[in-house]
């Protein structure tokens, strides 16, 4: 709930929802349904009025951000619509970066042997610019994943890519969570997406339905 003028505006309320680790899950609806809210809340980006988040059985929100942030770099992988690849970094230097921000040591040859996973090992020394749309997300599915997550947030990962692209980059995201045994949460509006997940929450007006 967020304040707009006197009148509280209310974007998400009464959802409850439990996901399995190994699960992946879509959630699906309108825009302007709270779906990425939600993403935003469930990773402990955003805070809540109310409620609370248990990630790995840790209620997030009783965390510092510090703690929150030391809680996504070890349990948690990110992909975007936007990719969010940082333009002055290779892609290389892109993958690498969660793991040493994590403090974990042998990035380099765990981003190497991730790029080379996704059909990028020709690409190493490459920058955002100098790649298509899908070698962008394909970089950012090797930086979702490099770090091992236990759990995997994608917000509309094939919004930016057309519809062939958005199929190959859809099979090696299944393959990857798969081989890496990942809990995938994932907002989308590709209903080919939304049917390789083992299930679909439908979220409209804040409020989860189905």
């Amino acid at each position: 709930m967020i304040a707009l003028g006197d009148k509280p505006l209310i974007i998400l309320q009464d959802v409850n929802l439990q996901v399995s680790a190994g699960e992946s899950v879509a959630i699906v609806g309108a825009s302007g349904s709270g779906k990425s809210t939600l993403l935003g809340l469930l990773a402990g980006l955003d805070v809540p009025t109310s409620g609370q988040v248990f990630l790995d059985s840790e209620p997030i929100f009783l965390l510092d951000e510090d703690q929150r942030a030391s809680l996504r770099s070890r349990l948690l992988g990110f992909m975007f619509q936007s990719f969010q690849l940082l333009p002055a970094l290779t892609a290389m230097e892109n993958v690498m970066l969660p793991i040493e921000l994590s403090g974990q040591d042998s990035a380099q040859q765990l981003a190497q042997a991730l790029l080379e996973r996704v059909g990028l090992g020709a690409r190493f020394d490459h920058y955002p610019r100098q790649l298509s749309g899908g070698e962008q997300q394909r970089v950012a599915i090797a930086r979702a994943f490099v770090t091992q997550p236990k759990l995997l947030f994608a917000d509309e990962p094939t919004g930016n890519l057309d519809s062939e692209t958005g199929k190959q980059i859809i099979e090696l995201m299944f393959e990857l969570n798969k081989e890496k045994g990942t809990t995938l949460i994932l907002v989308t509006h590709d209903e080919a997406l939304s049917n390789r997940c083992d299930r679909k929450i439908k979220m409209v007006g804040g409020r989860i339905i189905d």
